[in-house]
């Protein structure tokens, strides 16, 4: 354990305190209540935490902050768990506050097209409570039909339709957040622009590291006239990457522009029956949104492009129902993947549009090194990828080879001139790729924020940030094996 993070009282102080403030209800302590709490998405990581707190106000969330602030006490915020990067894995010393029970949509308004909300709504119940007045809530990441506002301001998510609409972070006004200290704060606002520092930038997708979320203003967006999907198929992935540069490059920015390879389509298309080409090593899915005349002309325009790059037959939906199924076997991907493997590990990397294809090719050679299998689906059109690596947790070894595989493919993203997370955080998962990512001032500054709103570090500590020590292991470690070079290594 980080010495920083070190609670200074044993449980039974702890639990005495929580109770002085708690309902029975909304706490907690046995082991077998606890273990749902142990995991989020990443389920390859585990632990149990001391207590969780499921507070019904925020009266009570400032109880509860305010006495694990004074104890000492690390706290672990909480959604839904859908998080794919270990972010909402509890601390083995510390308190799960789980937002579960905020679950309320306070306003929907019409006329300034906005809608404020708690953190434990679901991301699609907001779009369904919108739909009334035509209006819809954009980012849709593939688990909104369970996943919750707050998570989603934690992670900055995406979704398939963030190309044209934006993430979290474009699609949110202002935020609601209490400190570690008890104290609340709201960033952002109702206008287009507040005066000052973009703080309301800062905390979006910053995990849980800087406050906790009580009241969320998302904007909602006109539902279209009319949306449409081609469904494209290449008979190489490389010529598939090629075209969704070539799109953007056309000046057309679609509604959504995904890919999926061989592999993915061959798992989703028994359990969802969208009706995928299967023949095809890749499928491109671009969807055009507006009225009929703007749509008419975006898929006039996308069917050229993509005839040019080479695709081998084109699909376009004839029928809302249609569009939807092919929508459906993308969103399905993840479980559908897991009806054949016993295991996977799904990544999380951006790349620039146009090395796509290097890195489906550095992928296809990964798997023969590792010895596993990947399934690749992407939100190609801003280059966020989504390997899906199958391994068998039971198998020994297994595990071992997925991280690895893993951590190839985010630190390739970094060479390729992208990111190591488009969209699930860094959380645990990929802590070790930030010391790729960043270098000492950069981590330096990350630092420097966290503690200027959590000095104590006691907010989802050890996470999304590495500690300049754990760099410097880091780097020697591959500097010993000669995989990487370090050039800031001396100076961690």
């Amino acid at each position: 354990m980080n010495p920083d993070t070190s609670p200074s009282c044993d449980r039974d102080t702890l639990l005495r305190r929580l109770r002085n403030i708690l309902p029975p209800h909304c706490l907690l302590v046995d082991a077998e209540d606890l273990r749902p709490y142990e995991c989020d998405g990443l389920t390859a990581y585990r632990e149990l935490p001391l207590a969780v707190c499921l507070p019904e106000s925020e009266g009570l969330v400032i109880d509860v902050l305010r006495t694990c602030h004074q104890l000492g006490m690390p706290v672990v915020a909480r959604g839904a768990g859908t998080g794919l990067s270990g972010g909402a894995m509890p601390h083995a010393e510390g308190v799960v506050l789980s937002l579960a029970r905020f679950n309320r949509i306070l306003r929907v308004d019409r006329a300034s097209r906005t809608a404020v909300v708690q953190p434990g709504v679901r991301n699609l119940a907001v779009s369904e409570a919108a739909a009334p007045y035509g209006l819809y809530y954009a980012p849709d990441p593939s688990s909104q039909i369970a996943c919750t506002l707050g998570g989603n301001v934690a992670e900055n998510s995406g979704g398939v339709h963030c190309l044209k609409y934006g993430l979290t972070v474009h699609n949110v006004l202002r935020v609601r957040m209490v400190s570690i200290e008890g104290e609340i704060f709201e960033i952002g606002s109702g206008a287009p622009d507040a005066p000052g520092y973009d703080l309301l930038a800062l905390c979006i997708g910053s995990e849980g590291l800087l406050g906790v979320v009580t009241e969320v203003t998302v904007k909602l967006v006109p539902k279209p006239e009319l949306a449409q999907v081609v469904m494209a198929s290449f008979d190489d992935v490389a010529k598939a990457g090629d075209a969704v540069a070539a799109i953007i490059a056309a000046g057309i920015i679609p509604a959504g522009l995904e890919m999926m390879d061989k592999p993915a389509t061959a798992a989703v298309e028994p359990f969802v029956k969208a009706g995928y080409d299967l023949d095809a090593e890749a499928i491109l899915l671009c969807e055009a949104d507006g009225t009929p005349e703007e749509v008419a002309e975006e898929i006039a325009r996308v069917r050229e492009v993509l005839t040019a790059s080479g695709a081998r037959d084109l699909r376009v939906s004839q029928s809302e129902a249609e569009r939807l199924r092919f929508w459906a076997g993308r969103k399905a991907a993840f479980p559908a993947v897991g009806r054949i493997t016993p295991d996977y590990y799904c990544m999380d990397g951006t790349i620039p549009r146009k090395r796509l294809a290097e890195m489906l090719s550095a992928i296809a050679a990964m798997e023969a090194k590792y010895g596993l299998r990947c399934a690749n689906v992407f939100h190609a059109g801003d280059g966020n990828l989504h390997p899906l690596i199958m391994y068998d947790m039971a198998k020994p070894g297994d595990w071992e080879k997925a991280e690895a595989f893993g951590a190839e493919i985010l630190e390739l993203s970094v060479a390729l001139g992208g990111s190591i997370t488009g969209e699930h955080g860094v959380g645990i998962e990929k802590i070790n790729q930030m010391c790729v990512q960043y270098a000492t001032p950069e981590l330096e500054t990350f630092h420097a924020v966290k503690a200027a709103f959590d000095d104590k570090r006691l907010l989802n500590p050890e996470k999304a940030v590495p500690s300049l020590h754990r760099c410097a292991e880091y780097g020697r470690m591959h500097v010993h094996r000669g995989e990487l070079k370090f050039p800031d290594l001396e100076r961690f």
